[in-house]
């Protein structure tokens, strides 16, 4: 595989479309597929956090006991597959289910950041963006049109399935054609510490717990407020509009201080939550509350992760940490909660808990980097 090659970087796009337009799928609609089934919000919350909890730990074992190698690359490829397939017979039975979702989360937690690995040793700093960005609009699609046509579990179900095996095919063609690409994550962690500057972990574990009742309950609560599915989808949609946007144009704010900007869409954060708590209704304003997503994701996200790459020497190692404390240990955690306390005051729950994360944020230590 080489750098310039035209066949790659369309695998690439073709694995980023996919991929994320089967996280489409299950975060934006199987929520609500399986309240329509019976199950309650705590246990929607439950099996919402079963997936993030296997990224978290599964950097833990990589790192003390296996490497990332092309064989279990398309392996994870193959078991998200199978778990998917083995949604339908188990869907109807909690246990079965969340076992089901184990597999799952520990497949996806794998298989990205492989991608991921390959995408950034062959691609330009402009050729990653273009080709990433195929993430987004792979989400977007998907939502948009099952926004319009999905009607039943199965449906659901089966363009899952359907995104999953197409992952599957695009994947699979990138690892034959890097087969000899491993991903070793072994680094000295004896002088890595969180506790140097734990406020700034705490605040990003706080952010992402905050997100919990949007990325598994919006989808519901809308609907839930006599805002139509179709309508949902618009707004999901608009959210990763604004998301494209912003990734292309925040260049120059990066050039201001990391920790300011982090601190910003923080609180802007908060704010988004507050507008869904007062307004479930109001379609401009759940609009206006989505057009925040350029801050409280795109903007955050990139400023956080070159925020933490002035913090640390082990690079690698302390964006392992970011991801698994957000994206992991946060957005479990995030979604257990957000399925305990669902209801008409789970985005002011969630407002509190993003304004901790802006306010932890002030606390000296966290102030260690430009």
């Amino acid at each position: 595989m080489k750098t310039n090659s035209i066949l790659a970087v369309w695998l690439l796009r073709g694995y980023y479309f996919f991929y994320f337009a089967m996280v489409g799928v299950y975060i934006v609609f199987m929520p609500k597929i399986l309240t329509d089934l019976g199950y309650t919000p705590s246990q929607v919350g439950i099996i919402f956090a079963s997936a993030p909890m296997m990224r978290f730990l599964l950097p833990f074992v990589f790192r003390y006991y296996l490497a990332i190698t092309n064989r279990i690359f398309l392996s994870s490829l193959l078991l998200s597959v199978i778990a998917v397939l083995l949604f339908w017979g188990t869907i109807e039975n909690f246990w079965s289910f969340l076992a089901c979702n184990l597999l799952f989360g520990a497949a996806m937690g794998i298989s990205l950041p492989y991608v991921e690995t390959i995408s950034l040793k062959l691609l330009s700093k402009i050729q990653y963006g273009k080709t990433r960005l195929w993430g987004s609009i792979g989400f977007m699609a998907i939502v948009l049109w099952l926004g319009k046509v999905l009607e039943s579990p199965n449906e659901g179900l089966a363009y899952l399935a359907v995104t999953a095996f197409l992952t599957l095919v695009f994947g699979a063609s990138i690892g034959t054609k890097d087969a000899k690409a491993d991903t070793d994550i072994k680094e000295d962690i004896h002088s890595f510490s969180l506790r140097i500057h734990a406020p700034f972990w705490i605040s990003i574990f706080l952010l992402q717990v905050s997100f919990g009742g949007f990325y598994n309950f919006f989808t519901i609560y809308e609907t839930s407020h006599g805002i139509s599915l179709e309508v949902t989808s618009w707004m999901w949609s608009f959210g990763v509009v604004c998301e494209i946007a912003m990734l292309y144009f925040q260049g120059p704010l990066l050039h201001r201080n990391l920790l300011s900007i982090i601190k910003f869409a923080t609180f802007i954060t908060a704010l988004r939550w507050l507008i869904l708590y007062l307004s479930p209704s109001s379609t401009v304003l759940i609009f206006a509350s989505q057009s925040l997503h350029a801050f409280s994701f795109a903007l955050y996200h990139t400023a956080a992760i070159s925020y933490v790459f002035t913090l640390y020497s082990q690079k690698k190692l302390a964006q392992q940490f970011f991801l698994g404390i957000a994206f992991g240990l946060g957005a479990s955690v995030g979604a257990l909660i957000a399925g305990r306390f669902y209801g008409d005051m789970l985005f002011a729950i969630e407002a509190v808990i993003a304004f901790a994360a802006f306010a932890v944020l002030f606390i000296p230590s966290a102030k260690g980097a430009k």
